[in-house]
């Protein structure tokens, strides 16, 4: 069960860390931010212990960023709220990083993400 108030008070958060980013960033960002209830656990998750937090999302529709509020609270849920506000800025800024990359034709965080993942892979082998 999402807590609402804790749901909104992080929602209204993340508008204020969205208003930070000048207007002509979002240039093609059609599908917008989302701020999802949802816990999102990586395919490649073992007992839950690898969380999506956010997704930078291209599909024939158009571009989306997702966040993912019960992954933050699964995650960061025991720190004070402030804490986890941190932690959704720093989400947000990575996935606002993959849209600008995009639009550059640069892929330098998709490529540093699958170093993270080829580190957890090995992680898992020992």
């Amino acid at each position: 069960m999402v807590d609402l108030s804790r749901y909104e008070e992080m929602g209204e958060a993340l508008d204020e860390i969205a208003a930070e980013i000048p207007e002509r960033l979002f240039q093609g960002l059609n599908g917008g931010v989302i701020f999802s209830e949802e816990i999102k656990y990586h395919p490649e998750s073992e007992n839950g212990d690898l969380l999506i937090m956010g997704q930078y999302i291209q599909s024939v529709v158009g571009k989306t960023i997702v966040l993912y509020y019960g992954s933050f609270m699964e995650r960061f849920g025991f720190l004070p709220i402030e804490e986890v506000k941190k932690e959704l800025r720093k989400t947000f800024f990575h996935e606002m990083t993959h849209h600008l990359e995009t639009l550059a034709g640069e892929k330098d965080l998709v490529l540093e993400d699958i170093k993270s993942m080829e580190k957890y892979r090995e992680g898992k082998k020992r």
